[in-house]
């Protein structure tokens, strides 16, 4: 077994985006900005992990190539959890909560030639639930 010690140790590249949406519900693509920052990581095979710090916003894979599917997706949302149903949570943002909770604070894709490993029609969604907001999304690639 050999020691740790005096061995030089790499930090995972690690980067931020920061998002605006424009409405209370949105999902929005940022495979692209996700896309620049593998790229200029120098990773070629590896992971991109994504983590969204906020409890009322969430991140997806999902189909990027008809804007559509991002509307069916937000008013499937909002008849899920309706923003005026009887909740207890006194802020007036219980059912964004409940949202991202359906939907999760992160996503894994894997990095093969330097590129997302994505499928043929799948993109990345910042998902909001109580906007208008300033946000963010950490990513962090790790190298295999």
């Amino acid at each position: 077994m050999s020691s740790p010690i005096g061995k030089e140790t790499r930090q995972a590249p690690a980067g931020e985006l920061s998002v605006r949406t424009e409405r209370r519900i949105q999902l929005l693509d940022v495979t692209a900005g996700v896309a620049k920052l593998v790229k200029s990581s120098g990773v070629t095979s590896g992971i991109c992990y994504l983590y969204v710090p906020h409890t009322t916003a969430g991140v997806i894979i999902n189909e990027n190539a008809d804007p559509d599917v991002a509307a069916d997706i937000e008013s499937a949302f909002e008849r899920l959890a309706p923003r005026d149903a009887d909740y207890r949570h006194e802020e007036g943002n219980a059912a964004a909560h409940v949202k991202t909770a359906l939907v999760g604070t992160s996503a894994v894709i894997f990095i093969q030639g330097g590129e997302l490993e994505l499928g043929r029609w799948q993109g990345i969604f910042f998902c909001e639930f109580n906007g208008p907001r300033q946000r963010s999304l950490h990513v962090k690639i790790v190298s295999d």
